[in-house]
């Protein structure tokens, strides 16, 4: 799986200064447009096939909700059984863990694991890179034979997940083929690949995610996106009552 998800061919970085064409904030400025819904709401099931050592895989499948217009969204469990009607609700930078056996709702925030996976609660969410981060380096060079961007991020503030990410972007549509995410002290902690995309309308969305733990080694998270829909979602749906009745 790792040998597929990063079969890279890495050629000498000669990294171009800042200024230079193309124009990197406005790269990132089109990865967000590409995967963020401002005209409508957005619909899709997810499935979260997690693998640690020593472990049974553990499968998770829920329903996302998504108002990016208002930067909310809501993520209910379907399986595994015993979790079913545990749900997520963000609204801006707060997001509630409802659990349906205590009837209670737990804050947390966008830089938590997603059911104990490497995914993260900010990676459900719309795409913020424009906003959240500054190109510092960049340069040119290929993936797995397909001309790309190589873009150093930092972040702007300290309210992103990641402290500095290195992003590789097709160079002829924008999309993200590998991420790689730091810490403040410069120490890689996740790789990301992003293998498959799928056509919602306009928009190009990733439908199948690799997230590798660089930190506790063996341990991977697959994402994958089914289902996407358009669709007017009920205002209700982005309210803990909803949560609430989703769990009777």
């Amino acid at each position: 799986m790792r040998k597929l998800a990063f079969a890279v061919l890495f050629l000498a970085l000669l990294y171009v200064p800042l200024g230079a064409d193309p124009d990197f904030t406005q790269i990132l400025t089109a990865i967000d447009q590409m995967g963020n819904f401002e005209d409508s709401d957005f619909y899709c099931e997810y499935t979260l096939t997690s693998q640690k050592p020593g472990e049974p895989l553990s499968v998770t499948r829920g329903q996302m909700f998504r108002r990016d217009r208002t930067d909310q969204f809501v993520f209910i469990i379907l399986e595994p059984v015993e979790e079913r009607g545990k749900g997520y609700l963000k609204v801006d930078d707060n997001v509630w863990i409802y659990d349906p056996q205590s009837r209670a709702f737990n804050h947390s925030s966008l830089r938590e694991e997603v059911q104990n996976t490497d995914a993260k609660n900010s990676d459900l969410g719309r795409s913020n890179l424009a906003d959240d981060y500054t190109v510092t380096r960049s340069a040119q060079s290929t993936l797995s034979n397909f001309p790309v961007w190589i873009l150093e991020l930092t972040a702007r503030h300290n309210e992103v997940s990641y402290a500095k990410i290195i992003i590789w972007v097709h160079r002829s549509n924008n999309l993200i083929l590998k991420e790689e995410d730091y810490s403040v002290s410069n120490r890689l902690l996740r790789s990301v690949a992003y293998t498959r995309y799928i056509r919602v309308g306009a928009r190009f969305l990733p439908s199948l995610i690799t997230y590798i733990d660089n930190v506790n080694v063996g341990e991977t998270t697959i994402t994958e996106l089914a289902n996407p829909s358009v669709a007017p979602i009920p205002d209700d749906r982005f309210t803990k009552s909803f949560l609430e009745r989703g769990a009777d």
